[in-house]
């Protein structure tokens, strides 16, 4: 009998356990390679997406950080932009209250010489207003006081009685200066004796007195007067003389005194029996 080459699924079929075990072995070894290989694939493929997905991560980290950047330098920018308008603002508001002081001073400065102007000015009008009215004042009462010392003058010089007689002259006297005063009282010293003889009262009233001119320490004075002498002689009955004089003065040391007298007026209005 010839023998007879197996076929090729007899040999499957028909091997032993050593071989069935050596098939299984190869066939888990082609699967851990082909597991491998596959893994390294996946691993090769993964690789490149990692990579891209970390640079992608860096890429956002990156820009996030550009990003924060970016606004930490606008913020930045935006702050010295309000430190700068601030400090211009202040220098705008330093300077226009600067500028505002000097305007104020100027101003007060000019409001302080236009009211010394107008004080001046209105001090010189015043004291030119006022200087006329104070000198008239003055002239008033300069002739005020040269006509009552005229009036006190004639009324001391023609009223005695045979009593005080005697010391008209020295009555007088305060009121006369150089030759009148010494011509008065001779005159005096001439009807003493013949008037107290006759008892001769003699009495004279002030009617009127004006000053007729004023100039520095000159003037002249008009008294106007009603004079009454009684005596035994006549029975009493009153003689009536309205006389006016005009007296000469002169201011000696603050005092007027007449100098000289002349009778401007005499009537005789006694009434006749």
């Amino acid at each position: 009998m010839e023998d007879q080459q197996p076929a090729a699924g007899d040999l499957t079929v028909d091997a032993g356990p050593g071989a069935l075990e050596g098939t299984a072995t190869e066939a888990a070894e082609a699967d851990t390679k082909q597991s491998e290989s596959s893994e390294r694939d996946e691993s090769a493929s993964a690789a490149p997406q990692v990579a891209m997905e970390s640079a992608e991560v860096a890429s956002g980290e990156i820009d996030g950080d550009a990003a924060e950047q970016a606004d930490d330098d606008a913020v930045a920018e935006e702050d010295a932009n309000e430190v700068e308008e601030a400090e211009a603002t202040a220098a705008a508001t330093k300077d226009g209250g600067t500028r505002r002081r000097r305007l104020a001073g100027k101003w007060i400065a000019v409001a302080v010489a236009v009211a010394a102007v107008l004080f001046v000015g209105s001090a010189a009008f015043a004291g030119a207003a006022v200087q006329p009215y104070l000198s008239d004042r003055a002239t008033v009462a300069t002739k005020l006081k040269v006509a009552r010392t005229a009036a006190n003058a004639i009324t001391t010089l023609w009223t005695y009685t045979p009593e005080n007689m005697d010391g008209l002259a020295d009555r007088a006297a305060i009121y006369l200066s150089g030759d009148f005063a010494a011509q008065y009282r001779k005159f005096v010293d001439a009807i003493v004796a013949p008037n107290k003889q006759a008892k001769i009262t003699n009495n004279t009233e002030v009617t009127g007195a004006a000053v007729e001119s004023l100039e520095d320490s000159n003037a002249v004075a008009i008294v106007y007067t009603n004079t009454t002498s009684t005596s035994p002689l006549t029975k009493n009955i009153p003689s009536l003389k309205y006389l006016s004089y005009r007296l000469i003065m002169k201011r000696d040391n603050g005092r007027w005194l007449v100098t000289r007298m002349t009778t401007i007026t005499s009537l005789d209005l006694t009434p006749h029996l």
